[in-house]
């Protein structure tokens, strides 16, 4: 048997509920809220081009980042670039070393680029509407412009982003694919009903931190929220006496052109509201291995501190402009024993010179995983001569194991810096940012055996 409910069924179409739902809402964020560096700027700051910039770059740094990581890269980015006309200023490579450890790496250079562009065309003017800020600012798309219209503007409109899309599903029962083009535009029409006019900014990100604290991907917190009596998808699990095949099995609403929001698929009764948001299965991730090589020179006798080789990645591209080990992606039929010959005549190239290949020592394996690769570095150390031609590789510079800490590398690069601080007890190539490693797990690969590591607790 099959049950069809109205489409008012997953919208908000009573007023006083709207209204209720609101006040609820705000008064557990205005209890509950975490203190957030970006929050207290866009609360106390009196100037709007400030305000504005701020609060631009905390949503830009939160896309894809967990906000504990987040908030140190912001208060030393802030401390650094308060302003708009002082960002402009800075270089891409400044940008770069701040960004470093941060991920998705494009996100620190359009930043740069929109405050050029603020800079060159606006007069050091912040855009003042979200048209204006999708206009003006490189990567902002409806979400950010959403985010940062509302809260550093008092903007009347909805901010629709992965905590808010969960949030919204479980409430109005939407079980269809929630990356869809329908499923998206009925919930940014959601959200620009329900948002509050007098305070649109706390609204929204009350909604983001319900997602956040509350309403989570896995084991939401049901007992504790706010504003349960409003969830469809609670009431669903709560109604126990109700048919299942009627409450989870019809397409319970059709929507344009006879399109369904709701459940096409089986319920999985032990889910419970985690059956809300529906989403399409992800691709699996392209699998690389990487030989790479921690290359160590000493430019003189009489020098204490040996230098290390770093190569500039492509100025497009994945991990873009930034800094690494010198490395060569492998084909799937390469055997291990050709590894060292493929490093030797690599840094033959580079600089002009290179070890025997049995000078390259096997030092482990480190797993990394961007969102679309799960990448494996197959790491090798070796040193070389003072008599190295430095100049030979434009995009390479050697640099002492402090400045290696504080260069534009990748999170991969500083996990393999990590590996070899623990095999060879190298400290000046330890990197001391914890937020990065409290957050990952690594495998380290040794004579055949895999051990899995929290990397904080080898730092």
């Amino acid at each position: 048997r099959k049950t069809h409910q109205p489409s008012s069924y997953h919208f908000f179409n009573e007023p006083a509920e709207v209204s209720l739902f609101r006040s609820r809402l705000l008064r557990w964020y205005d209890q509950s809220k975490r203190d957030l560096p970006w929050r207290t700027v866009a609360m106390t700051e009196t100037d709007a081009n400030i305000r504005t910039y701020a609060v631009w770059v905390s949503e830009v740094m939160l896309q894809q980042t967990q906000v504990a990581t987040v908030i140190d890269y912001y208060n030393k980015w802030m401390k650094r670039w308060p302003t708009v006309q002082e960002l402009a200023a800075a270089s891409v490579e400044d940008v770069n070393e701040m960004w470093a450890g941060l991920g998705y790496y494009s996100r620190g250079r359009r930043l740069h680029q929109g405050a050029q562009k603020v800079m060159s065309e606006l007069a050091g003017e912040m855009p003042r509407t979200t048209q204006g800020l999708l206009k003006w600012l490189p990567g902002v798309g409806r979400y950010t412009a959403g985010a940062v219209g509302s809260i550093a503007l008092g903007l009347v409109t909805g901010a629709v982003d992965g905590n808010v899309t969960r949030v919204l599903c479980r409430l109005r029962a939407i079980g269809a694919d929630c990356t869809s083009s329908l499923v998206t535009d009925l919930l940014w029409e959601i959200c620009n009903l329900i948002v509050d006019p007098e305070r649109p900014g706390q609204f929204n990100q009350a909604l983001m931190e319900l997602g956040a604290l509350v309403c989570r991907p896995k084991s939401p917190l049901c007992a504790r929220c706010p504003v349960q009596t409003h969830c469809h998808a609670y009431r669903k699990v709560t109604h126990i006496t109700f048919s299942v095949a009627i409450l989870y099995y019809g397409m319970l609403s059709k929507m344009g052109g006879g399109h369904s929001v709701c459940f096409c698929e089986g319920w999985a009764r032990d889910l419970g509201v985690q059956n809300y948001p529906r989403k399409p299965v992800r691709k699996a991730p392209r699998v690389e291995r990487m030989v790479t090589c921690v290359l160590r020179c000493r430019m003189t006798e009489d020098e204490d501190e040996p230098q290390y080789l770093l190569i500039q990645r492509p100025s497009t591209g994945l991990l873009a402009g930034m800094w690494e080990l010198p490395s060569i992606l492998l084909e799937e039929d390469i055997p291990g024993k050709k590894h060292r010959a493929l490093l030797s005549a690599e840094v033959q190239r580079i600089v002009g010179t290179s070890p025997d290949e049995d000078s390259f020592q096997y030092l482990g394996e480190v797993v990394h995983i961007f969102s679309h690769i799960h990448q494996t570095y197959v790491v090798y150390s070796a040193s070389v001569g003072g008599s190295t031609e430095r100049d030979r590789e434009p995009q390479s510079r050697w640099v002492s194991a402090s400045a290696l800490q504080e260069a534009a590398v990748s999170t991969g690069v500083k996990k393999v810096c990590e590996l070899v601080h623990v095999l060879t007890g190298l400290r000046g190539l330890c990197m001391r940012d914890i937020s990065i490693y409290i957050s990952s797990l690594f495998y380290i690969v040794m004579s055949g055996k895999c051990c899995l590591i929290p990397a904080f607790l080898i730092l």
